[in-house]
């Protein structure tokens, strides 16, 4: 974690973004705030958000915007959150049937306050979204609910169609994004734990903050290992000069290589880029794996 403000580097010509434009984008900009909505897309600057929010879609921020935790890498706004807000899984069902979506990703700070994580709150948007939109899929990104497994299993027991849940980086890099060692091997048996109970899993890694390809590598194997069969790649972008340095920007050739070697290792769907993110296209990732699977 920084200790002071770092420089942030000039990005390269791929990492460049379309500045939004499209009237959708500012309709989907308006509905969330009408309905008092937060998005990952905001809250963790996300550099595809015009692409999304004019496709009419995003990934929804529930449980606040406030994090208990204090991740180098992130920008979400961290501190004493605010008691969770039960009216939230209606609003962002009614969101959701505003935009038309048929495939709602939804995601969260991570709430160390709450006894279960906040899992209940999880629980309840996603029965309110099958609800209010008959046959509408869900994909929720979770935290780690502090390792509770029971927490873990009322979620899964709501019948998500994806339990995503990132290991962000390989273990080595775990104290230089403020995250305790033994919180890896946690992730991993939140992942192992839910391909037990039936979940089909999905994770996300970063690159660019001073890993090595055998730190990639043995990221991957660990997650083979638990079951995790769709994963995501993606390159770190240093939020504010606040947060940890970009050590490398990596490629799209390198991010071609990378997503080959994670085929190798046994994933079905793999998404790697250098603006891939935890959501990215993440209709098309499991529409691809059911048709694999059938």
């Amino acid at each position: 974690m920084p200790n002071s403000e770092t420089q942030i580097q000039k990005k390269p010509p791929w990492l460049k973004v379309k500045l939004p434009s499209h009237k959708n984008f500012f309709y989907v900009a308006h509905l969330l705030k009408e309905k008092n909505l937060h998005t990952i897309c905001q809250s963790a600057k996300c550099p595809n958000i015009s692409y999304c929010w004019t496709a009419k879609t995003a990934t929804f921020l529930i449980l606040g915007d406030i994090c208990t935790r204090n991740c180098a890498f992130c920008s979400v706004k961290k501190g004493r959150p605010q008691h969770p807000d039960r009216r939230e899984p209606q609003r962002v069902a009614e969101a959701a049937a505003s935009m038309g979506l048929k495939y709602v990703v939804v995601t969260s700070v991570t709430r160390d306050d709450l006894l279960d994580g906040g899992a209940f709150l999880f629980v309840s948007t996603i029965l309110t979204l099958k609800k209010r939109l008959p046959g509408v899929k869900v994909e929720v990104l979770i935290p780690d609910f502090k390792g509770k497994i029971e927490a873990l299993k009322r979620v899964i027991e709501a019948e998500p169609e994806i339990i995503n849940h990132n290991l962000e980086v390989p273990f080595s890099l775990y104290p230089k994004i403020n995250r305790p060692e033994k919180n890896y091997y946690r992730s991993l048996n939140i992942l192992k734990r839910s391909k037990e109970m039936g979940a089909i899993t999905k994770s996300g890694l970063m690159v660019g903050l001073g890993e090595t390809k055998d730190d990639i590598i043995q990221a991957l194997a660990d997650l083979q290992k638990v079951g995790c069969e769709l994963l995501t790649i993606g390159q770190y972008l240093q939020p504010t000069k606040f947060n940890a340095a970009v050590h490398k920007y990596y490629s799209p050739q390198e991010f071609m290589e990378l997503k080959e070697i994670a085929f190798h290792y046994g994933f079905k769907e793999v998404e790697a880029g250098p603006l891939v993110r935890s959501s990215y296209k993440a209709h098309k990732m499991y529409e691809s794996y059911c048709l694999q699977s059938h």
